[in-house]
């Protein structure tokens, strides 16, 4: 599969046969520029301006914006009930973590997780190969927490996302830290090509570049 970074929690996947989900789109105020592309199928985590703007994508797409079971154009998706805070979605309401299975990989998009995980959400949620994850903090779990939450996946690989850039005037923190934690990389192309033999050895955690 191919997975490109827009910015945010905003990503493109495309599976080897073709097929294409956006996740999280953002609307113009955030700062990137807009993620104009085409997608099969596009992922909302939550009902926020900065993830669920669909008219920037392009095609006749469907929407996944709710938990449960979902098999759309050959892929099946799985939601999970979270919250967007730490007060069981008192202060900014719930979040979706959705589970995507593409080319034999499990692919997770925390969403604006706010909070550490359940036992419940984990045995939900796992096993996993790679996760896409907040880190920025202010609105979504810190870098800190999200170290937490990637011990608690234990994921091949961890993409970090919804930090601040050059691009974003958001109260939250840029990724460096996350990365210093991790033992991170910042990889300077906005797209990986990843395949299943890829993901066997040490655990890796990587920032893409949103350009």
């Amino acid at each position: 599969m191919k997975i490109r970074y827009f910015g945010h929690s905003c990503f493109k996947i495309t599976t080897d046969s073709g097929v294409s989900i956006v996740t999280d789109p953002f609307d113009k105020t955030v700062g990137y520029p807009l993620p104009e592309t085409d997608a099969d199928i596009v992922i909302s985590t939550h009902s926020h301006y900065d993830h669920n703007y669909f008219k920037a994508i392009k095609g006749n797409f469907d929407i996944i914006n709710t938990p449960g079971e979902h098999n759309v154009k050959g892929i099946h998706i799985k939601g999970v009930n979270t919250f967007h805070d730490d007060e069981h979605g008192a202060k900014r309401g719930k979040n979706i973590v959705f589970i995507m299975d593409v080319d034999g990989i499990k692919v997770c998009h925390a969403g604006d997780l706010g909070h550490l995980l359940t036992d419940e959400m984990i045995s939900e949620i796992k096993p996993i190969d790679i996760l896409m994850i907040p880190v920025g903090g202010f609105f979504t779990i810190d870098d800190r927490q999200a170290v937490k939450v990637i011990d608690s996946l234990k994921p091949k690989l961890t993409i970090a996302m919804h930090f601040r850039t050059l691009a974003v005037d958001m109260p939250i923190e840029t990724v460096d830290n996350f990365l210093k934690m991790t033992c991170g990389e910042k990889i300077q192309s906005n797209e990986i090509d990843v395949k299943k033999n890829d993901l066997e050895g040490k655990p890796k955690v990587i920032a893409l570049n949103y350009e």
